[in-house]
């Protein structure tokens, strides 16, 4: 990859400029085309990605299929699925006072668009985003993170082979390079990362009233109340804290559990990790690592707080730390002032529900919300409180169905994607009447004959 410096950044974003205008990218047999392109070029690279991300992140290659690789390959199929019904011009109602002119909707391309990923899904989180980019004929600059190196090799390998610069380009680096990027001009920033880095590319997309898409994150909570099924809330509260060693935006990240019930499920949850990654989980080829260094010093700071009652075992060299419940949590620790983002689970208790939902507004606005207990209590909470997304007596599994939208709300960022909700993001909806020429109603000109009449109907 060439220097990226601004020279080169800038001649590349005019070249995508000038392509969009040419208005190729606009025919959807050209949109088909191009994702059919990216589907096979995954297929072909699907065993270097998952190398990479178990050099990077040490993720087994059934959990990089399972949480990167079929994420982007289902949002393929189901765009090219359903892309024609979504770019169909829409006609809406036109009102009598209108009338016998026609109204519709159009669906045009944004144009070309800045998608910056993070490091703890950099497959899915790069190149999901870009589906919907290419889906609705927008023109695209990737930035993948440098946190995982390995992985953005590859996907540059894969993107410059299959598309044009001019159309769909890709550049390596750290902050430096974000900041040029997010000093030129586009028509729509895609950024996926925490809520203090979203307020800097927020403030940077003002200067050009640039449209945003922010995916933070946040505070996750996951509530386990009395009537809870324990052994199957330890099980799949344990799955969701473990995926990626709980680098993990949408990962519960931390329990608030009715006393009753907070002892037997501490058991359970030791019990669930266990049967997941056995008794020498550092030996476990489906455990992922820590990152890199820095956030294993971090991790290491938050777990100084509490009572550590399952798990805590840490070993710098390799970068692993164990699924690990930390108890008698006050609210003022370290561990519950920000994202943990790592295999770190603190608890904090309750007595009544609604303590529970009065602690968790609280608080800014979760990107995900869980709640393992009898649905009607669910419903009611749901009510009361607010997330991006969540899910009842589970966790995670609101990401896998693309027929939901994925975003967050307030803290945990704005717009969201997946499914048709992808091209709506990447589009733009543009409303148009047309009226017919034989025939010219006087009403709406002056002297605004039969105003009477004319304020009845509208």
């Amino acid at each position: 990859m060439e220097k990226c410096d601004k020279g080169t950044i800038s001649t590349m974003v005019e070249a995508q400029r000038a392509f969009f205008k040419s208005n190729v990218t606009k025919s959807l047999a050209f949109r088909k085309q191009n994702l059919k392109k990216f589907k096979f070029a995954i297929l072909k690279y699907e065993s270097r990605i998952t190398e990479a991300l178990w050099k990077d992140l040490h993720k087994s290659p059934e959990e990089a299929y399972l949480t990167e690789i079929s994420i982007v390959l289902q949002e393929i199929d189901n765009h090219l699925k359903h892309l024609k019904c979504w770019a169909r011009p829409k006609r809406v109602r036109t009102p009598l006072q209108l009338l016998p002119s026609g109204s519709k909707i159009l669906s045009e391309p944004l144009g070309s668009a800045l998608i910056i990923a993070p490091w703890n899904y950099p497959f899915q989180l790069l190149l999901n985003p870009l589906v919907g980019a290419i889906s609705s004929g927008c023109c695209a600059v990737l930035k993948p993170s440098p946190y995982t190196p390995h992985i953005a090799g590859v996907m540059e390998e894969l993107v410059t082979e299959i598309f044009d610069p001019s159309y769909v380009a890709i550049l390596q680096g750290g902050r430096e390079v974000n900041q040029l990027l997010l000093d030129q001009r586009f028509d729509l920033i895609f950024f996926t990362g925490s809520p203090a880095l979203g307020k800097i590319v927020m403030s940077a997309a003002a200067k050009n009233l640039t449209p945003v898409v922010l995916e933070l994150g946040g505070k996750s909570p996951c509530i386990v109340d009395e009537g809870a099924n324990l052994d199957l809330a330890a099980r799949r509260i344990a799955w969701g804290k473990c995926i990626n060693a709980g680098q993990t935006c949408i990962a519960p990240d931390y329990l608030l559990v009715h006393t009753s019930v907070k002892d037997q499920l501490v058991k359970n949850l030791a019990l669930a990790i266990e049967e997941l990654y056995g008794k020498k989980i550092r030996e476990s080829r489906f455990y992922p690592r820590i990152v890199n260094d820095q956030a294993m010093v971090r991790l290491q700071s938050l777990m100084k707080q509490g009572k550590i009652t399952v798990g805590g075992e840490v070993d710098l060299a390799s970068r692993f730390i164990a699924p690990t419940v930390i108890e008698e949590i006050q609210p003022d620790f370290l561990i519950m002032q920000e994202e943990i983002f790592g295999p770190l689970l603190p608890v904090l208790t309750f007595e009544k529900l609604e303590e529970a939902v009065k602690f968790i507004n609280d608080h800014e606005k979760p990107l995900a919300f869980y709640f393992f207990g009898h649905r009607k209590k669910a419903r009611q909470t749901l009510l009361e409180t607010t997330s991006g997304g969540g899910c009842i007596n589970d966790t995670l599994m609101h990401i896998a169905n693309h027929h939901l939208p994925f975003g967050g709300v307030g803290n945990s960022g704005m717009g969201n994607y997946h499914g048709i909700n992808s091209f709506k993001v990447f589009s733009h909806a543009r409303a148009i009447v047309t009226s017919p020429t034989w025939i010219d109603l006087p009403f709406k000109y002056p002297p605004f004959k039969f105003f009477g009449l004319v304020k009845k109907i509208i």
